[in-house]
């Protein structure tokens, strides 16, 4: 793996904004070896080599299916979280779809979007013969579903199950065929469903992982268009989750794949805070993010930009412009350096 030199890392801890004081701080990942882990302890490194001598950086982990991450923050309890997909974090400000348990949450801010391109996908087992939605529906099969587990917890169960009504099928349509939905909360538990012939379809995001690769190429599961009009009633019947008409997934993204796929948008990471942490607290760490991003880039170099979790070069004109509000430090920063 690629790093920077001696001289530029010196350069870069020599370099930027400081604080006096010493913080102690809480950060909310992942369920602790995916991207949000790692992203949250380059910025922790970064931080604290820049705040007081005694600051140190606390990162949490989630035992459920990352909703935990948002509700720490807006109450106080983390001061910093990382989100995906992005845009949904606009229906926590305004308690609306899976956050309307929790009512909205206007006091949550950003500061920054991490790119990653990604997108939700159905795809199905060859012995059914089905190559679209409308096969599907047509069919009914007694098919079982790995996707992961719809319980007020999980963001990508969330937007699995509602894709899938976009489409007309629901628990009980799937149940009317002797059909089943298989769950577990992480991507790569859903995909070991599947590798283990606990189920027959996959419906899915993190597109860019060897394991969605080793279904269609090496399984030969069909991934299935999404319909336009599924796609619109999404944008219908869930405000705000999703950016409407997505650049469908290209040729050749995985070899079988001959023709352009749409599908379902499941983009972009989004660093959270709330807005009463501190303008200079936040202003550091959205310095840390931007300019020492060359940190974080050369740990994903190793990978095609296509087939990374986070793509790679971050550009900081679009990491400044979030799907929610940035927090006042962050706007001082982006617009000290010109990039708002």
């Amino acid at each position: 793996m690629a790093t920077p030199n001696l001289t530029e890392m010196e350069r870069q801890r020599g370099l930027g904004p400081k604080l006096e004081r010493s913080l102690t701080l809480t950060f909310v990942g992942d369920w602790g070896m995916a991207n949000f882990h790692r992203i949250c302890s380059w910025l922790t490194q970064q931080f604290c080599d820049r705040a007081g001598p005694d600051s140190r950086v606390a990162i949490w982990n989630v035992r459920y299916g990352g909703i935990e991450a948002v509700t720490s923050v807006s109450r106080g309890e983390a001061h910093l979280s990382i989100a995906t997909p992005a845009q949904l974090m606009t229906t926590a400000l305004t308690g609306q779809g899976i956050f309307a348990p929790y009512g909205p949450m206007p006091t949550l801010r950003a500061l920054a979007v991490l790119p990653q391109n990604d997108r939700m996908v159905f795809a199905i087992h060859p012995k059914f013969g089905i190559q679209s939605f409308e096969d599907l529906r047509s069919k009914r099969p007694a098919i079982r579903i790995a996707t992961s587990t719809n319980d007020g917890t999980n963001f990508i169960g969330f937007t699995a199950y509602a894709y899938l009504k976009a489409h007309g099928i629901t628990e009980e349509t799937l149940a009317s065929w002797g059909a089943e939905l298989v769950t577990a909360h992480r991507p790569e538990q859903t995909i070991a469903l599947v590798l283990s012939g606990q189920a027959d379809a996959l419906l899915q995001e993190a597109i860019m992982t060897p394991w969605w690769e080793d279904i269609v190429e090496n399984h030969k599961f069909i991934p299935l268009p999404a319909e336009p009009s599924a796609l619109q009633r999404f944008v219908e019947q869930n405000p705000g989750s999703t950016v409407p008409n997505p650049e469908p997934l290209p040729s050749g993204f995985w070899p079988a794949l001959t023709l352009p796929l749409p599908c379902l948008d499941f983009s972009d990471f989004i660093v959270l805070v709330r807005e009463d942490l501190p303008e200079d607290v936040a202003h550091l760490l959205t310095w840390c993010l931007v300019e020492t991003r060359e940190a974080i880039e050369v740990q994903y170099r190793h990978l095609r930009p296509d087939r990374s979790p986070l793509s790679y070069p971050l550009i900081p004109t679009k990491m400044a412009r979030p799907p929610i509000p940035l927090h006042k430090g962050a706007i001082r920063y982006y617009t000290e350096e010109g990039h708002l």
